[in-house]
C-alpha cells in the first residue's frame, strides 16, 4: 500500500497562527458588543419622583408639590407636567435646582400666596423659586422641587382621593399616585 507523503498540507506555524487569530477576532466581537450595551446603559434616562404631595385649604386654594431626582446618565428636557391628567400650565409652576439632595419632606405653601423669591420650602431650607416658562431641563445628577400653585382639576371634595401625578419627557412618561390632603 502506498502511503500519502507527496500530499502537501498547511505548515505548523500557519496552523497555529489560524488557531491564535480566529479566537481573538471573536473575542473582540464580544468585547465590542458588551461595550456598545453597557455605554446605552449608563446613558439612559432614570428620573425619580418622590415628596409627591397636594394640598387643598377650606377655601379651596390648591398646591402640588414634587421632587425629580435624576439620577441617569442623560440629561432630561422636561416637556410637561399633569394633574389628574390635565397638564399644568407653565404660569403656575415654581421650580429650584440643585444638585441631588436629600429632602424629608416638603412644606406647604400658604393659602392666601407666597413670595417664592424666598420660600421655605423644607424645614429651615429656603431659596428662590423660579416661575416657569416653557420645557424644564434636569442635568443628571441634579434635582428639581417644583411647586404648582392651583392645578385646575382638584377642589376641596377630593381630599382623601388619589390623584396622579405625571411628569412628561421625550421619552417616557412617569407617573405617580398622590392623596389629596387639607391644608387646614
Amino acid at each position: 500500500m502506498r502511503l500519502l507523503r507527496d500530499t502537501k498540507g498547511l505548515s505548523q506555524p500557519v496552523t497555529t497562527m489560524i488557531l491564535l487569530v480566529i479566537p481573538v477576532m471573536l473575542t473582540s466581537g464580544v468585547v465590542m458588543y458588551a461595550y456598545q450595551i453597557i455605554g446605552s446603559q449608563a446613558e439612559m434616562e432614570i428620573l425619580i419622583i418622590s415628596n409627591q404631595h397636594i394640598w387643598v385649604y377650606n377655601d379651596g386654594a390648591s398646591f402640588a408639590a414634587l421632587q425629580i431626582d435624576n439620577v441617569g446618565g442623560k440629561d432630561v428636557l422636561i416637556d410637561e407636567i399633569q394633574i389628574r391628567g390635565v397638564e399644568a400650565p407653565w404660569s403656575t409652576i415654581h421650580y429650584f435646582r440643585s444638585t441631588l439632595i436629600s429632602i424629608d419632606a416638603l412644606n406647604c405653601p400658604i393659602a392666601s400666596g407666597n413670595d417664592w423669591s424666598m420660600f421655605e420650602y423644607t424645614p429651615g431650607n429656603s431659596t428662590e423659586f423660579i416661575q416657569a416658562n416653557g420645557d424644564l431641563t434636569l442635568p443628571s445628577g441634579y434635582t428639581l422641587v417644583i411647586y404648582i400653585e392651583h392645578p385646575d382639576n382638584i377642589r376641596l371634595e377630593d381630599i382623601g382621593a388619589s390623584v396622579s401625578i405625571s411628569v412628561i419627557t421625550k421619552n417616557a412618561r412617569y407617573e405617580v399616585l398622590c392623596i389629596v390632603q387639607t391644608a387646614d
